[in-house]
């Protein structure tokens, strides 16, 4: 699935190829995705309008539009967005197509069809924003989301840390692998329970979370196996994993070996020598 970092990457790889492009026509596959794409409102309110603004939130992609419709893509398990030339034969899995006035399309593909596509309309862009983004947490980025910001929601409560970080309404768009590999890189056990673990902790968390998110980006983000870019190549951060998907390996700091649980139902990978657990009624054994 792609997470934060491959949607960012989305993100910048279309937006100037897609600026002030005029939409001259819509077609979709009439498959239905996660929902239905509502492929007759889209040339009804989108033919002859404009894109002004490409941004990302959380695991979202949002086109802006002059007439401050918003269309938004998630990308589910494997969808993806490239820019075509009319030419280029469409693929068994393109779902909707948007054709641009300089004779380029934005193509979005989506195999298994988890992905998702929403129009809103009929209100300013920040009021469109703010009701479908309004249980999402603050960006990994922003000034908001901060250790004193983690410490203080954590306060007292038992749930694990990776199911916390995983939790969009705590902050946006991290996903299992940028989870697993964060709280690698500030020494912290997964199933640590969140009420234990201390303001600096919290920091080196922060400082750590938004270190790999920044490294992955500036790799592409991970293909591990159909994630593309807007340019259709692969990412390459997953050369760096330090424990997701090494179970059973050495790692990398000590050489002891990476264990595998399963936390919140997702696999979760750690080193129990870098990684220490901490608990608010004494030990808890993974």
């Amino acid at each position: 699935m792609p997470e934060l970092p491959e949607v960012e990457v989305i993100c910048r790889g279309i937006r100037p190829l897609i600026l002030e492009r005029t939409v001259m026509g819509i077609r979709g596959s009439g498959k239905k995705l996660r929902a239905t794409v509502p492929v007759d409102d889209l040339k009804n309110s989108l033919s002859g309008d404009t894109i002004s603004k490409v941004t990302r939130r959380a695991k979202y992609l949002v086109v802006h539009f002059q007439s401050s419709a918003l269309l938004i893509f998630h990308f589910g398990m494997t969808g993806n967005l490239g820019i075509f030339s009319p030419e280029t034969p469409t693929a068994k899995h393109d779902h909707l197509q948007l054709l641009f006035d300089n004779n380029t399309e934005l193509r979005f593909n989506d195999t298994r069809r988890f992905g998702s596509i929403h129009l809103l309309r009929d209100k300013t862009p920040d009021e469109l924003e703010n009701s479908f983004f309004k249980t999402t947490g603050p960006e990994p980025f922003s000034e908001e989301f901060s250790p004193e910001y983690l410490h203080t929601l954590a306060r007292d409560r038992t749930l694990p840390v990776k199911s916390f970080i995983m939790t969009n309404s705590v902050v946006a768009g991290i996903g299992n692998i940028y989870a697993n590999e964060s709280l690698f890189a500030a020494g912290i056990h997964p199933a640590s329970q969140i009420g234990s673990l201390s303001l600096e902790q919290w920091q080196l968390l922060t400082i750590e979370l938004r270190s790999v998110l920044k490294h992955a980006i500036d790799c592409g983000g991970s293909t591990i196996s159909d994630f593309v870019n807007a340019g259709q190549e692969s990412g390459y951060f997953q050369v760096n994993f330090k424990v997701y998907g090494r179970a059973d390996k050495n790692c990398s700091d000590c050489n002891n070996q990476i264990k595998k649980m399963t936390i919140g139902g997702r696999a979760s990978f750690y080193c129990p020598t870098c990684q220490k657990l901490n608990s608010i009624k004494g030990y808890l054994k993974p």
